[in-house]
């Protein structure tokens, strides 16, 4: 996305003036008449994704307004992204370098496309970022959502397992990390039994996948996600309609390697490690069946009420593993796809977590605020957890009524983690069902850039 930007301004580049519907008449009253009877004629209120195109005397644009929330800068420009003409525009506000290096982030992410499949060869417009707005934060933020949206809007032909375990190492190459998979039945040997299980029946093997990066004397922060690149439901089949998007449900794995992406860019003093299951939930003669029981790393028993319910098997070897061991993570965070019921709660716009850790979800919640990446914590209600009991395994993988879904896959997943390691759970919908500005329509990244900043405002 780097071709969104530019470090010189070139000749003539036009201004981008950001203006919301209270100080646009104070920018109008220095103007020349003409450029104030152009807006009267036009109707432009400074309302929030609306633009202003202002000629001088020979026709050419020479100004644009960009109507904005001001209680959103990073979404300041991002409509303007989309929508301008190829050239250079040079941002025009007195705001501080924080809130034009968000803007620039916005534009950036406005900029967006997904062309793989698609033959085009029009240039973007570019924005000029002066010195005093931080270009390689600006660069960081849009390539890792770039990345994670990039994986998740590919089409799962081509985002298979080993697909997904090339992207990460493709990634661990780029930063001088160590890469390692565990493959196929080696994963018994490795003892994956659940991630086994729930790719097992697909002809592309089923794989963990870990990247290691940083000084083991540095804190420790472990990032797990879910790779399912694809969810038919497995025996307990989900609808055509069901199955439409099921592309996405490997966004789990794309959120945890943007934000791996984002903190090696930013070189921070962490012994970082990533952990992805990257399955695809099939259907074979060899498919796990409802009312089969799995051992799991870990010990406990697990009984399959629900086959659609594979996500969170997916991760619990992996969050088993991440808490082994002297090497325990200061900071445990895993990001999954995993359940409607999440989206029921709080919508398709917004990433559901869980933690007990409450100055933990303070630090989540202001840097979310802050950077426009909306999170909300539901709860992790321990009475709930009755709902997964089984009467011949230690733990059934979901429970049998309709209520409460989010927060019985939260409270199965804990069993999982060791009491005394800080946790955060994501449950998120990785997808824009709506195009909004610097939001396209398709793969998303959600909950992404607000905890990479806890994890740069606990550790850097």
């Amino acid at each position: 996305m780097r071709e969104s930007f530019v470090l010189e301004p070139g000749h003539n580049p036009i201004d981008l003036v950001p203006v919301t519907p209270e100080s646009l008449p104070g920018w109008l009253e220095g103007q020349p008449a003409r450029l104030r009877a152009w807006v009267e004629a036009t109707g432009f209120k400074g309302k929030p994704d609306s633009l202003c195109l202002l000629p001088d005397e020979h026709g050419r644009v020479q100004c644009v307004l960009a109507g904005m929330d001001r209680d959103a800068p990073v979404w300041a420009l991002a409509g303007a992204a989309c929508r301008l003409s190829p050239g250079i525009y040079r941002l025009d506000s007195d705001r501080d370098a924080d809130w034009r290096t968000q803007a620039s982030i916005g534009w950036g992410l406005g900029a967006y496309r997904f062309e793989r499949y698609k033959a085009s060869d029009e240039s973007p417009p570019a924005l000029y970022l002066p010195e005093d707005v931080d270009a390689d934060e600006v660069g960081r933020m849009v390539d890792a959502t770039a990345l994670v949206r990039d994986l998740i809007n590919t089409p799962s032909q081509d985002m298979m397992p080993e697909h997904l375990a090339e992207a990460a190492r493709m990634l661990a190459d780029a930063h001088g990390a160590k890469f390692s998979t565990v493959e196929g039945d080696a994963l018994l040997d490795e003892n994956y039994p659940c991630i086994h299980a729930v790719g097992r029946a697909s002809h592309h093997a089923p794989r963990k996948v870990e990247l290691t990066w940083g000084r083991k004397a540095h804190p420790r922060v472990t990032l797990v996600g879910k790779g399912v690149c694809f969810d038919s439901g497995g025996l307990d089949i989900k609808s055509s309609g069901g199955m439409r998007h099921m592309k996405k449900d490997m966004g789990g794995a794309a959120h945890v390697l943007g934000v791996a992406q984002l903190i090696m860019a930013a070189k921070l003093p962490v012994r970082l490690r990533v952990l992805i299951g990257a399955v695809e939930n099939a259907i074979s003669g060899d498919a796990f069946r409802p009312g089969d029981v799995l051992a799991s790393r870990k010990g406990l028993s697990i009984e399959i009420e629900n086959t659609d319910a594979e996500g969170r098997l997916v991760l619990c070897d992996l969050l088993t593993e991440a808490c082994e061991g002297r090497d325990k993570p200061d900071l445990l965070v895993d990001f999954a796809t995993l359940t409607g019921a999440a989206r029921v709660a709080v919508g398709t716009e917004i990433a559901a977590c869980f933690t007990d850790d409450d100055t933990l979800y303070r630090d989540l919640e202001d840097a979310a605020r802050t950077l426009g990446d909306p999170v909300w914590r539901l709860p992790l209600h321990g009475p709930y957890r009755s709902g997964l009991d089984s009467r011949i395994a230690d733990i059934a993988n979901c429970g049998s009524g309709p209520y409460g879904g989010a927060i019985t896959a939260a409270l199965f997943l804990k069993e999982f983690v060791e009491p005394d390691v800080p946790w955060i759970h994501f449950d998120v919908m990785a997808w824009n069902t709506r195009d909004r500005p610097g939001r396209p329509k398709g793969g998303e990244a959600m909950g992404m850039r607000a905890m990479f900043e806890v994890i740069r405002g606990r550790f850097a």
